[in-house]
């Protein structure tokens, strides 16, 4: 069960999907559309920001998909409410992105393994909905040189990741089926333990130990399918010694899709210094993630507010937001936007940032990267969907980091990443 989570127009799209089961966290705004994304800062910014920006490949590691996706009730060939759609995406000179098969943790039985599939099944046919719909503006990668290719083609890349295993059931062999589709990170656990290890939060109400167990035998076996097949360990969500295992097991490098650090915000899905030295030894990428309630603590007074606006409009039950017409949303959209600048109490792109310098200091240039989780609660102050992607850049810029660092940032220690492990793969 989750409590009310009121927040972005995109979680409450979704539901709060991907929010922390016991916690009421605070999204983003949502999407601008229209005009609308021409008055964001991200437009405003110096030529030569802009400039760099747009000689850097771009590739978001976490965009989630909410119900209705790719039908008339969401196009993304079109501005949308959703914080990621290919306006958007081009206006923000957002070049790649993971589009994510989600299914939030439930029974581990065979009738929760048979509901999960069918959910990641819809989630998947959601995502290729897109690619066939727009093949002249995106297309689907399942190799790093294929999302190279696409890229110098002028075209946005789609790339697939499965955020929770469990869909996967006891049977070992669905990873080559999903790996067969596309997908190109699976993470072992979401929210709750699963039969394949422990959550970084465990669901003590479905009687999961407060401590994680680490890895099961069939969790090991999951390790070495994903090496096997070419699929990237995902150990975001993941419980400390399950993501430790996980490490000394995999002959491949790993990735945390959307995580943040604790020495900055001491959060059970954050990592430790222990850990991004772990990703850092192992050769692999931790992508920072600019969703609010993991960069840092949401004013208690803020959050009320935006909980009792969405009380006031309508939009805080799943049949409210089912029935509300589109000039809701965007009034809902335009009233929360104002409610956080006038707070002076959000969290900020400056605050994400300071994850990322955090993370190059402990785990180095070559080990870190972006992630929004988009759609699926992401967030924040000054990035709050894909057409303010440049704000990012530009705060790395301010900082000091060079072309060929934020090059590394934003995509390339990912497409690293990718290699090794086809390179593992194929061993």
């Amino acid at each position: 069960m989750r409590e009310l989570c009121v927040i972005s127009l995109a979680a409450l799209a979704a539901g709060c999907a991907s929010m922390q089961p016991d916690t009421a966290m605070a999204g983003s705004a949502g999407s601008q559309a229209g005009s609308r994304a021409e008055a964001s800062g991200a437009d405003n910014l110096p030529v030569s920001d802009r400039a760099l920006h747009d000689r850097v490949f771009t590739l978001d590691t976490h965009v989630d998909i909410n119900e209705g996706y790719a039908t008339y009730r969401l196009d993304p060939g079109g501005f949308t409410r959703a914080q990621v759609d290919l306006p958007k995406m081009r206006a923000g000179g957002l070049d790649a992105a993971f589009f994510i098969v989600y299914v939030g943790q439930g029974t581990i039985s065979p009738i929760g393994y048979e509901e999960a599939a069918r959910i990641a099944d819809e989630k998947y046919e959601a995502i290729m909905r897109m690619v066939r719909a727009y093949p002249d503006q995106i297309a689907l990668a399942t190799t790093a040189d294929e999302v190279e290719a696409i890229h110098a083609s002028g075209r946005r890349v789609a790339l697939i990741g499965m955020e929770n295993s469990w869909p996967l059931g006891e049977d070992l062999s669905n990873v080559e089926m999903w790996a067969d589709r596309g997908v190109r990170y699976m993470s072992v656990t979401h929210f709750g333990n699963n039969q394949f290890g422990g959550s970084s939060n465990p669901n003590l109400a479905a009687g999961d130990p407060p401590e994680d167990p680490g890895l099961t035998e069939l969790g090991r076996g999951l390790i070495r399918e994903l090496n096997d097949h070419g699929v990237m360990v995902d150990i975001s969500h993941v419980g400390k010694r399950t993501m430790l295992e996980s490490i000394e097991l995999s002959r491949a490098p790993v990735i945390a899709s959307h995580s943040g650090v604790r020495v900055l915000f001491d959060h059970p899905r954050n990592l430790d210094d222990e850990q991004l030295r772990a990703i850092r030894d192992n050769g692999g990428v931790a992508q920072m993630v600019a969703f609010r309630g993991y960069v840092g603590e949401i004013d208690p007074a803020l959050r009320a507010a935006e909980q009792a606006l969405a009380v006031e409009m309508g939009l805080d039950t799943p049949e409210g937001r089912e029935a509300a017409a589109q000039e809701v949303f965007d009034t809902y959209r335009d009233r929360l936007a104002e409610l956080r600048a006038s707070s002076g109490n959000d969290v900020t792109i400056s605050d994400f940032v300071d994850h990322i310098d955090h993370a190059v200091e402990i785990a180095g240039i070559d080990h870190v990267g972006i992630a929004s989780d988009f759609d699926g609660g992401g967030g924040l102050g000054g990035f709050d969907d894909a057409t303010q992607t440049p704000a990012v850049t530009a705060e790395l810029i301010a900082r000091g980091y060079s072309e060929e660092d934020i090059a590394k940032i934003w995509g390339g220690n990912v497409l690293r990443v990718m290699r090794a492990v086809e390179a593992a793969a194929a061993r």
